[in-house]
């Protein structure tokens, strides 16, 4: 029994909308099974408007979940981030804890972590200086790359880029957005990098990525609680795809359903092993994050990389996501809620008693 008389463990469910809407239907399962675990769930809409009656709310519950994108609707985490640290360090568990975003959940992980065994040739560029001196180069000596800004999503801020002819600023290149909708446009790669001037705006900078050919096969979402495999899910994606001869608004443009399977799918066993056993932990040695910190739901998203020798699959990181994961598959209800309540047990356990 805690120090207020509660034994039940309470966790609050956090996503962005307005303030009057119920929990998405997403919450359902994980709900269902914190109720099988004996604890309860708790829906808290955040809004800029209700700030502070959300901090009230998340300082009287034992953990909390977060699904708040970094950018939604023209709105950012520039309030929140700071209310999830300070309940943090009041003894609140809080899953993805801001810090542990900023080492894992921004795109510089592909540069940080770009020697672990799961990437390709990958680079950084902290200043539009160091952009306009490095990336021609590059572009004109390794061929089509993809640019992506240091935090977003929902393809934005990240580019397919070709040379067509030229050198320097005044090639001629052709730049595809990820964004749905999109088509390809060219221009002189100076104009485009004046275009990403705002990439670099306050501690903004763009991670460089080689482009996969194999891109159209599909991308592999590995979704994970805490270092264990939780599900899979496998979409034929359209982005940095040219668009169909019915248009890029067109029902073919649009993304493939993403189809969700179980951690013990066997097409995926031999990139589980990888995940599980070799490049998490890496990437945990590397960032300083510690087991007791690695997310409650996240996931990393895989790419087909080149065949190897042997005609076997290889697989390229391209994201990784914390902030807002859904849609989940039903497996990863049960280890979400496992990783949640030892978290939240645990903090509970730290917090001292009130007489």
């Amino acid at each position: 029994m805690d120090a207020v008389g509660r034994t039940e463990i309470r966790i609050a469910l956090v996503w962005r909308g307005d303030p009057t809407t119920p929990p998405p239907k997403r919450f359902d399962r994980i709900t269902e099974a914190l109720a099988e675990r004996g604890a309860s769930a708790e829906g808290v809409v955040y809004d800029e408007t209700v700030h502070d009656a959300v901090r009230e709310r998340l300082s009287n519950v034992d953990g909390v979940l977060v699904w708040v994108n970094p950018l939604q609707d023209g709105k950012t985490r520039e309030r929140l981030d700071p209310l999830l640290r300070d309940i943090a360090a009041r003894g609140v568990w809080v899953s993805a804890h801001p810090d542990v975003i900023l080492k894992m959940g921004t795109k510089e992980v592909l540069y940080d972590t770009r020697d672990l065994g799961w990437s390709v040739d990958t680079d950084l560029y902290r200043t539009e200086s160091d952009f306009r001196a490095r990336f021609p180069l590059k572009l004109a000596a390794s061929g089509p790359r993809v640019l992506k800004q240091y935090r977003g999503n929902g393809g934005q801020g990240v580019w397919k880029v070709s040379l067509l002819e030229g050198t320097g600023e005044a090639s001629q290149i052709e730049v595809l957005h990820a964004q749905w909708g999109s088509v390809p446009e060219r221009l002189t790669l100076g104009d485009f990098m004046d275009r990403c001037r705002i990439y670099f705006d306050g501690d903004g900078r763009i991670i460089d990525q080689a482009f996969q050919p194999r891109l159209p096969e599909g991308m592999i979402r590995c979704y994970m609680a805490g270092g264990r495999v939780a599900g899979w899910g496998h979409q034929i994606i359209k982005a940095l795809v040219p668009p169909p001869p019915e248009g890029p608004n067109s029902e073919a443009a649009r993304p493939g359903p993403r189809i969700m399977h179980p951690p013990e799918a066997e097409p995926f066993q031999t990139l589980r092993r990888l995940v599980e056993d070799e490049w998490v932990p890496r990437m945990q040695d590397r960032l300083g994050v510690t087991d007791e910190e690695l997310p409650a739901l996240w996931d990393a998203d895989f790419l087909y990389g080149p065949k190897t020798a042997d005609g076997r699959d290889s697989y390229v990181l391209c994201e990784i996501n914390i902030s807002a994961v859904s849609p989940y598959p039903d497996s990863a209800a049960a280890p979400v809620v496992d990783v949640t309540l030892a978290g939240a047990a645990a903090a509970r356990a730290r917090r001292p008693a009130v007489s």
